[in-house]
């Protein structure tokens, strides 16, 4: 349970005239906010810049946005709040439901106050715009507040916090925030996935009734990044597209609904709370994650104003992205001192700038079936402790990384023989392994400390300047002992507060955030975390959807994407280097693959493509990414192009075989139309595979020259390649 003192009014916050509706704009985006009388704010346009608009218009927009009553229904229009409320007659999902004893189910919650701030900022990053909303229920006795700030590239986050002013408990069942859509947004997109396969996109039409879209895993290998909704056929570059996510990383709730009969659309999201997970003694609080919403014409703009929020914060990593190694796929378990330095060797050799040890260096940690929970170096593997790997990959010039993951525990391991009662579990009975671990519970304050003095042990002792954080099991039955209460909330912000000590005692290494891949990520862990592990797949293929699904969220600098072996550990399917390392290129590269059993070739090969990558790591990081919708499924064309648009880098990747033969006129979007381009071929990746079908355009060998408006409006012819195959091209402005 979240308890702690309701956000207060800033002393320098201009309380505003509630008689006109508030206009807030920022990066061609309006937000009118209606905040006339008592009742909760509504919001009469989230969308396209509407300009500079006067008071009278604004009042104006209010009147006409009234509705008519229909028949067999209310006999006043039903306003829709931010929070939406039973008591003034709205019969979609309610923003705030619970009880008191049985009573006080439904709210009304009487606006108090309304205050606003221009050109803020909150921890050090900007905010353009922050409303927030002071309102009281005296009947149900429950004090409410509501902020919201619109951020200076357009993006909208809003929260609420609710507090309990009664002596009796209050059972929160659940708080969640809407904003409202247009009738023209009628198609959604969202994401499905599992293990290995994150972020598949799926479409449908919006349709009466709720798409709703839980997570009760505590994280989302299937849960849905951004629930979307625009008008039919939105694409990258076109089509008006609002979209909402939960930056929460414990259960959650995301939905879409359109009621009837007025038809009605709205996103929404929230925590999904368990029965009786809050229950708010008097004087308590909950306050709710932030629910953040995006609006674009196209996803690449919706996607932008993302990955420029992440940005501006002043805790996002801004040092260049290290080149690095993990060791998993190359040796698993089997941790060999001679054969973890040879490794070391050669990724030195090409380049590395970083190495990471991943799984099995604890004690007892021979395979996944004991040892975690015991963050304590295994003598029997390492009898001088980690120091001579450290010490020769550091010599090296590396900086060294480590694994750990510390919110799990196996049966078979010293802490769970010691503290049985720190597992995770409901009643008298233990949740279905998985991994052959459980749960520790976090919100143990004993657990808590263990973890924490370990693992601060581990990085005092060593010369450690980055952690891959793992989270391999669903939570499931997760309660709370002795009591037997749901756990999830608790062992969620339980986890936040540990990432916190551990960075505030450590504030030199970096956190990777991993959760059996791409399951745990999310606005709320990249507050405490400088990258994501995409995905435990890394066959390039898959990788193509996967990346982009999460990089609608996550800017390229965060998403871990690894040039894997020749053959895939996961697919077995077997890629050309040239498409595994393109593939890479466009996120934090790393690798994952044993080039002590490379040939020299490929070694070459691999240091050709890791110089690449630190040569135009700038670009890649910083710049912003664009996707281009080209016409043939079998094709996918996406690139990084410069704020300034002096310069970009394309992928042009061949799927499978394509209808066409060549592929056509390329397109290239994002550019600054009044510049010309020299374009040409990047290597490593303009190579072309030789043999039937393999071959060049007349323009490959030389480059051309063309300005940014022809190359976004006619395009370049591309080689014809072979399927699973990319070519890269490097735009400089003349």
């Amino acid at each position: 349970m979240t308890t702690q003192t309701s956000p207060v009014r800033p002393a320098d916050a201009a309380t505003v005239d509630t008689t006109t509706p508030l206009h807030l704009r920022a990066a061609g985006v309006s937000l009118v906010l209606d905040v006339a009388g008592d009742r909760l704010p509504r919001v009469l346009h989230w969308g396209a810049d509407l300009g500079d608009t006067d008071a009278d218009e604004l009042r104006e927009l209010r009147t006409t946005a009234v509705a008519p009553v229909a028949s067999s229904v209310t006999d006043e229009p039903v306003p829709l709040s931010l929070l939406p409320e039973q008591s003034v007659g709205w019969l979609g999902t309610p923003g705030l439901t619970g009880h008191r004893h049985g009573a006080d189910f439904s709210t009304a919650f009487a606006v108090s106050d309304v205050s606003v701030e221009n050109g803020t900022e909150r921890d050090g990053a900007p905010v353009a715009h922050r409303v927030v909303v002071h309102a009281a229920d005296e009947a149900a006795r429950l004090r409410l507040v509501l902020e919201l700030e619109l951020l200076p590239d357009g993006l909208l986050r809003t929260r609420a916090d609710v507090t309990n002013l009664d002596p009796a408990p209050f059972t929160l069942a659940g708080l969640d925030l809407v904003l409202p859509v247009p009738r023209e947004a009628d198609e959604i997109l969202d994401f499905t996935g599992r293990h290995l396969r994150e972020r598949s996109p799926q479409r449908h039409p919006f349709v009466a009734g709720t798409h709703l879209r839980e997570s009760r895993r505590a994280r989302g290998l299937d849960a849905t990044l951004l629930l979307l909704a625009g008008r039919r056929g939105f694409a990258h570059r076109s089509g008006e597209v609002w979209g909402v996510h939960v930056a929460w990383s414990g259960n959650t709730r995301t939905f879409a609904e359109q009621t009837m009969p007025t038809g009605t659309r709205v996103l929404g999201a929230g925590e999904l709370l368990l029965a009786g997970e809050v229950r708010l003694a008097e004087g308590e609080s909950y306050q709710s994650p932030w629910v953040y919403g995006s609006y674009g014409d196209g996803l690449d703009q919706l996607s932008h104003r993302f990955h420029a929020y992440l940005r501006s914060r002043p805790r996002h990593p801004r040092t260049p992205r290290k080149a690095l190694i993990n060791v998993w796929e190359a040796v698993y378990f089997d941790h060999d001192l001679q054969r973890l330095t040879a490794l070391a060797d050669a990724a030195a050799a090409a380049g590395v700038e970083r190495y990471v040890l991943d799984d099995g260096w604890f004690r007892g940690r021979r395979d996944d079936t004991a040892g975690l929970g015991d963050w304590v170096v295994d003598p029997d593997v390492w009898p001088q402790g980690l120091h001579p790997l450290v010490d020769h990959v550091t010599g090296l010039g590396m900086e060294f990384g480590l694994w750990f993951e510390p919110e799990m525990v196996n049966p078979d391991s010293d802490l769970a023989r010691a503290h049985p009662e720190w597992i995770l579990q409901t009643g008298d009975r233990l949740p279905p392994e998985a991994r052959h671990q459980q749960v520790l519970d976090l919100a143990h304050p004993g657990a808590f400390d263990h973890v924490f003095g370990q693992i601060d042990a581990i990085l005092t002792e060593y010369a450690i300047g980055y952690v891959k954080w793992d989270h391999n099991r669903d939570l499931i039955d997760a309660g709370h002992t002795p009591t037997g209460a749901a756990g999830v909330h608790a062992q969620t912000l339980a986890t936040y507060r540990l990432l916190d000590a551990l960075r505030a005692a450590h504030p030199d290494v970096e956190f990777e955030s991993c959760s059996s891949g791409g399951g745990r990520i999310d606005l709320g862990i990249l507050e405490r975390t400088d990258r994501v592990w995409t995905s435990d797949c890394i066959d390039a293929l898959e990788r193509q959807v996967i990346e982009a699904g999460t990089g609608l969220l996550v800017p390229p600098e965060m998403l871990g994407s690894h040039i894997g072996s020749p053959v895939s550990h996961t697919t077995g399917r077997r890629h050309a280097l040239g498409f595994r390392a393109a593939t890479a290129l466009f996120g934090h590269l790393g690798i994952e693959w044993d080039l002590t059993s490379a040939t020299d070739d490929e070694r070459a090969a691999v240091a050709r493509w890791v110089e690449a990558y630190t040569t135009h790591r700038d670009l890649l990081h910083h710049g912003r990414s664009v996707r281009a919708d080209d016409p043939d499924p079998a094709l996918r064309v996406h690139g990084v192009v410069a704020e300034d648009g002096r310069e970009a880098i394309f992928a042009v990747v061949q799927l499978t075989t394509g209808v066409w033969a060549p592929p056509g006129r390329v397109r290239l979007p994002g550019l600054d139309e009044s510049t010309t381009y020299r374009v040409r071929p990047l290597p490593p990746g303009e190579q072309v595979a030789p043999g039937h079908g393999g071959a060049t355009p007349v323009w490959w060998s030389d480059g051309t020259r063309l300005s940014g408006r022809a190359l976004a409006r006619v395009g370049v012819q591309v080689p014809n390649q072979f399927p699973e195959r990319t070519v890269l091209l490097h735009l400089t402005a003349l």
